[in-house]
């Protein structure tokens, strides 16, 4: 019998060409979903629960066109997905629910023009801002075991590197006990998960001092 014998070494080599290919797909729908201002905040609305881009065009104060053209955008980078449709007021309407999370990580952050990263920054400070002063006046940091700090650092490029490192496993921990959280929550009736549920936010940042 004749055939054509492939070496391990070159079965290898075209998986991990395969690998990186694959993976190069996904940096740039994640970059593509998370590269634009807009389409961060709709995508962490569906963090929280399903939403149509009408109901989000209210929440966000943006307008339908604008939303519905970003979802779009979202859909196509498998970002999101669509979980329903329903008849509101004579129309189909289109309900999404997020399949990735409306962070970067440093490697896809990197890859951003420098121009789109500020853009963010700005858009999440401002957020921050918002949020923090709405939840002042509201008495939101009466709770004792809220926590505020603030501290001048000075690191050399180790220690650094740590820190961030922490700062991003911090975050990925607050996400893995909300979604712990959530399916306690979801066990209770509506009385008793309004008695247990606490509505907070976590704000981090780390950022070079003039």
């Amino acid at each position: 019998m004749s055939g054509k014998t492939i070496s391990t070494k070159t079965k290898t080599k075209k998986k991990k060409e395969t690998k990186k290919a694959e993976a190069t797909a996904v940096d740039v729908r994640v970059i593509k979903a998370l590269g634009h201002p807009l389409r961060q905040r709709i995508l962490q609305s569906l963090n929280k629960e399903v939403a149509s881009p009408s109901e989000l065009a209210t929440k966000l104060g943006e307008p339908l066109g604008n939303v519905s053209y970003h979802v779009k955008i979202l859909e196509g980078c498998d970002a999101i997905e669509l979980v329903r449709t329903a008849p509101v007021r004579g129309a189909l309407e289109h309900f999404y629910r997020a399949t990735m999370r409306a962070r970067l990580d440093e490697e896809h952050w990197t890859m951003l023009p420098e121009s789109i990263r500020r853009e963010l920054f700005d858009q999440t400070i401002q957020q921050i801002w918002t949020n923090m002063t709405a939840a002042a006046e509201a008495k939101g940091f009466d709770d004792p075991k809220t926590a505020v700090a603030w501290v001048d650092l000075e690191f050399d490029d180790e220690a650094y590197a740590q820190l961030t490192d922490e700062i991003v496993a911090l975050l990925d921990r607050a996400t893995d006990l909300q979604a712990e959280a959530a399916v306690r929550l979801a066990k209770l009736d509506d009385e008793e998960r309004k008695a247990v549920t606490h509505r907070t936010e976590m704000a981090l940042l780390h950022f070079h001092r003039p």
